[in-house]
Order: C-alpha cells, then structure tokens, then sequence
C-alpha cells in the first residue's frame, strides 16, 4: 500500500512539472492608462498551476531585479489545464518577458504594453449627422487579388460558385473610399472581417475562428488599422462588426475549451428557437427562455455562454483592445438579444466605460416598435433592465416603408399610412435620433426588388424617406445602383453580388447614384435633419405622407406621394407649424423655390417634394 503511494506521488509530480509550451496569448498587447484592468489568457500545453514572473526587456534582454511596468497580482486556473488566466497590473509602457514556470522547466514570451494615444477615451463616435454604408466584405470590391485564396484557410475563391469567396477585401474598400464619400456617406460598416476557417460558406465571415486576427484572405491587422487611418484622412469613420454570440467551429479552442460551460453544450445539436422575446415576456416558460438564449445559431456557430465570468472578460478585453488597436469609430453587434441578456449588458457597460462616448448600434430583428425599444438603452423597461445598448436597428420602420411600396397602396391601412403608423411608436424609444434607420441590409431583399415593378420612382421616394427622418440612415452597398438579385430576390448570396464598377454600371444605375449623391450631400449640412423634432400629417389616407422635421430655427417639410395619380399638398392643414416659418421656401433637389402658402402645388404620382424652410 505504502508502496503505491509513493509511485502516486511520483506520477503526479511527472505531470506537475511537465514543460509548459504556450501557444495563444491573448490579448495581444495592451496599454497604459486604460479603466480596464488587463487578464491575460494563456494557452498552449500544461499551464495550470505555471508560477509566474515578469521581467522587462531592454535591447532584447530581459533585465534581472523587481519589474514595476507590468506586475502579476493573481492568477487561476481553467478545468482544461492548457490554460492559466493571469491578472496584471499595468503602469509602464514597454517589451515583458513573461515566464510560465513548473519546476525546472519553463516557457517565456514577450509581451508589449503600448502608451495610450492622446484623447483615446473621448474619441467621438457616429451619429445621426452620418450616413452608414453597409459593405458585405468578401463581395464588395477585390482590391487585391493575389490573396483571393491563401495556404493557411480552408476556403479558396471561387466567383463560379455564387455561394463561394469572391474575393472583396480591405484594399478593395481602401480603393472605394472615394466612391463612397461622393454618395454622401460618412461611415463604413463592413461585415466581419476576422478569421473565419469554415469549409464552405466562410464568405459571410459571421462564423469567427480566430478573434484577433484578420482573415488573411482580406489583409492583415495592420492593413485593417490603415483602413481606418486612410479613412480618417478622408472624413470617414470605420465600425467594426461583432458578434459575440457565438464563434465559429473552427475556432481553434473548439478542440479544446478551456471549461464545458465556455459554450453552451446539448446532448446534441440544439438551435435557437429564434424566441428572443422571451426575454421581456411575462407569460414565457423557463424553456423557451433558455432555449432562446443558449441555442445554436447554426450547426458550424457555436453558442457562446457569456455566464461563464472568464469569457465575458475576455469578450470585454476583445472589443476594447480592436477599438484601441485599430482607432475605431464605433461597433455593430450581431445578433444581440440571443447573448445572455445580463453579461450581454455588462459587456457593453464595461465597452461603454472605457469609451463613455461610443456609439454600439446592436442588431435587434424584432417588431413592434415596443419589442425593440426594450433593447435600447435608457428604456424604462417595467423589469429595470438596461442593455446599455445606445442604438438599435429600426426594423418596424423599415418593413413599413417596404410594405408600402412592394404594391398600389390602396385599401385602408396600406401604403404610406404604414409608415405614419409605425412613426406614431416613436414614443417608445429612449432615443430616437439613435435608431439606425435603413431600408434594406445584406440579410433582406434589396428594396429594388420590393417595390413594385422595381420602379426607380419608387425606390427613389424610399430614399428620400430615409434621408429625412429622425435617426441614422444606413445604405447597404449597391442599392446606390438600384442593384438586385438576379434570379431570386431572398438568395443571400444572389444579393451580395460585387459592387458594378466601370462599364458595368448602366446609365440607369448613374442616375440612381447621382440622385442618391444629390440627396445625402445635402443632408450632411441640416443639422435639423440630424437631431430636429418631427410632426407628420396623415393626410386623407390617400398614399401620402406628410412631416417637417424642425427646430427654433429651420424646418424640412417631405411630402411623399406614393400613388399612383398626382395629390396636391393640403397647405391649410400645416398651418399649426407652417406659421413659424417663412413659408416660401427651396426644393434642395432641384433648387426650386416654394410657396408653401399656394393650395395649387401639384406633386406628381410616385414622387416627392422637399422644401427648406427658415424664420
């Protein structure tokens, strides 16, 4: 008995002193004078239980004696014994030889602290002066073709296959940058542009395999932080798309997770039941909450668990070491309301900060207009909860202004009258110069292919709609063009077809782009347009819409007209608002003056007037 006793203790002595080898650390680097303290996780082989020491680096060697830039002030262990979390306290910039010891044997690695740029914590972020332009990243523009395909991802290019990589990348969007700005944008939010190593359908980028590294087959880091420096250069502002819900099956710590709770596991394969209401609704069962919550997204995406306290710190780290690392303008957040709705809100709160005045738009596919307030922050939710979530998607307003249009409007409650009734909810939301007005994205039908006949008449009132009501428009890249899908309007991939460029854009194409152009120059200069009031008009029920978005100052009266025979503008019933202004003024589109006073002004059918307005 004595005997194997001691043969145990030897055995587990033989496993307690194994070399370490390390294999990821993560984050990558860090900076001084940052709110959030810094943990470093530590993967690679038998890193549990590693004493640990610091030494800084001067001329490549490590200098003996106490190191007070970066000090270790606690450390644990995960269940996989691959890794070792490791808290530091960081007050110096410079290069620390990190040592991971058991025993006699040890691994090193060095580690970079950067000083923090000057005004960092107060950049400004995106707002209702800007217009976003929504770039699908593997489909937009191949700026660079030699890294289409590349030795270490799965998925090689293939434009044959319409479900394959085509090979859009940054410098495609670099190259691009003069094009959008001409259209009158002043924001870019490309898709997921991190590693994304799935065997087929990694274009989407939505399935991460590696969340500090950018797909090789769009660049590298340092390309995405020159985006975002050229960008700035050019009056552009750059928002990186996230998605923290879950990760993709080729992550590299899917073969080794560092707990069993890091993801949300089944007996087997368990989808989301896509029920995220579930988590305001009283009458809903702990089932359909759990299951919204913690299914799978798809089959290659697992869920990730954000309860676990070690990987919403490293969730929290991620996004503010890509926001320093790169100058970032903002974020998006994929699929937010199926995170765990209390760490999904500490994840942001810890965002939010370091960052205290950065905008998180979050996406939030839910109608009515009550179900998506809930998300935003500020909401006087009847539960006290807070997402922290400044800005969400408006999608009762977009499915409005599609309905509207995709037929003649006729019959009580149709056409523009959608739009009026989905306006009334404004009421709702804490903020409503933060919702990201839209009317399409890369996961929905190109408006073009939604209103009826794909009448550019129509698709140009949509536009004008967008660009002058409350909130943040965002345009997704080619309905500049009046782009569709060729063959089917709901096929994701048919719709995120490459940019037109060259010979290939139409006149027909031009003239949409100009009048877009036209319209959203002009916008970036009313600043009535960006944070003024609105009042609108329901009119007769006839397929119009009437509203002035207002201040002390100046108004923008819009009226739409959405049928098919020309409507005159009832002035008269304006007058509440109409007597603060001077009523003779400009059509900015066509420079036109207005008389506002005339009870004659004809507005053709499927058409606009915009008329400017001053004291």
């Amino acid at each position: 008995m004595r005997k194997s006793l001691i043969l145990a203790a030897l055995l587990i002595g033989q496993m307690t002193f194994a070399a370490p080898k390390i294999q990821q650390v993560e984050p990558l680097c860090w900076w001084t004078n940052m709110t959030t303290p810094l943990t470093l996780l530590f993967h690679g082989e038998d890193l549990a239980d590693a004493q640990v020491s610091v030494q800084q680096v001067v001329k490549g060697k490590a200098m003996r004696g106490a190191c007070l830039g970066l000090v270790p002030t606690g450390q644990h262990n995960a269940e996989s014994p691959n890794y070792l979390f490791v808290n530091m306290d960081v007050n110096q910039p410079g290069t620390y030889r990190i040592t991971l010891k058991k025993g006699k044997k040890k691994a090193t690695y060095d580690y970079v602290i950067n000083e923090r740029r000057a005004g960092s914590r107060e950049r400004h972020s995106f707002d209702a002066s800007d217009v976003v332009y929504l770039i699908m990243s593997d489909r937009f523009v191949d700026g660079n073709e030699s890294n289409n395909s590349t030795k270490d991802t799965r998925e090689k290019a293939n434009k044959a296959d319409v479900n394959g990589r085509f090979g859009g990348d940054i410098q495609g969007i670099i190259n691009s940058f003069d094009h959008i700005a001409k259209l009158g944008c002043t924001a870019i939010w490309p898709t997921p542009m991190l590693g994304d190593d799935e065997a087929a359908w990694s274009y989407h980028g939505y399935a991460c395999s590696d969340y500090y590294h950018i797909d090789p087959r769009y660049g590298d880091n340092a390309l995405y932080a020159k985006m975002v420096q050229l960008a700035h250069e050019k009056g552009l502002k750059i928002l990186m798309d996230m998605v923290p819900n879950h990760c993709g099956a080729a992550h590299w710590w899917m073969k080794d997770l560092p707990y069993p709770d890091w993801i949300n596991q089944f007996p087997e394969f368990t989808n989301t039941n896509n029920v995220f209401t579930a988590n305001y609704d009283i009458n809903a069962s702990q089932y359909d909450r759990q299951l919204s919550n913690r299914g799978w997204f798809d089959k290659p995406m697992p869920d990730m668990n954000l309860e676990n306290p070690d990987l919403l710190k490293y969730f929290q780290q991620w996004a503010i070491w890509w926001i320093e690392f790169a100058d970032l303008d903002g974020l998006r957040v994929d699929t937010y309301p199926y995170i765990e709705r209390i760490p999904g809100s500490q994840w942001l709160k810890a965002i939010r900060e370091e960052y205290p005045n950065i905008n998180i738009v979050g996406e939030c596919w839910t109608r009515p207009a009550p179900a998506v307030a809930y998300w935003q922050s500020g909401t006087k939710n009847f539960d006290g909860f807070d997402s922290n979530l400044p800005t969400v998607m408006d999608f009762p307003v977009e499915e409005a202004i599609r309905q509207a249009l995709e037929n003649d409007g006729t019959g009580w409650g149709n056409g523009l009258t959608r739009v009026y009734d989905a306006m009334t909810m404004d009421y709702m939301y804490a903020d409503v110069n933060k919702l990201l007005t839209f009317l399409g994205n890369h996961d929905m039908a190109r408006i073009t292919d939604i209103v009826k006949d794909k009448d550019p008449r129509r698709v140009k009132l949509a536009y004008v709609l967008l660009a002058t009501m409350r909130g943040i428009p965002q345009l997704l890249y080619g309905d500049e063009y009046a782009m569709t899908a060729d063959g089917d309007p709901n096929s994701h991939s048919l719709l995120r077809m490459p940019l037109p460029l060259g010979d290939a854009v139409t006149p027909q194409m031009q003239d949409m782009f100009d009048f877009q152009s036209k319209l959203f120059q002009w916008r970036k200069k009313e600043p009535v347009l960006h944070f003024g009031k609105t009042m609108h008009f329901i009119g007769g029920r006839d397929n119009t819409y009437a509203f002035f978005r207002y201040n002390d100052k100046e108004a923008v009266f819009v009226f739409a007209n959405a049928a098919m025979e020309a409507r005159r503008i009832p002035t008269k019933t304006y007058a509440e608002i109409l007597g603060n202004y001077n009523a003779v003024g400009f059509n900015p589109l066509n420079g036109e003056l207005v008389d506002l006073n005339r009870t004659d002004i004809e507005v053709p059918a499927l058409s606009t007037v915009i008329v400017k307005l001053t004291k």
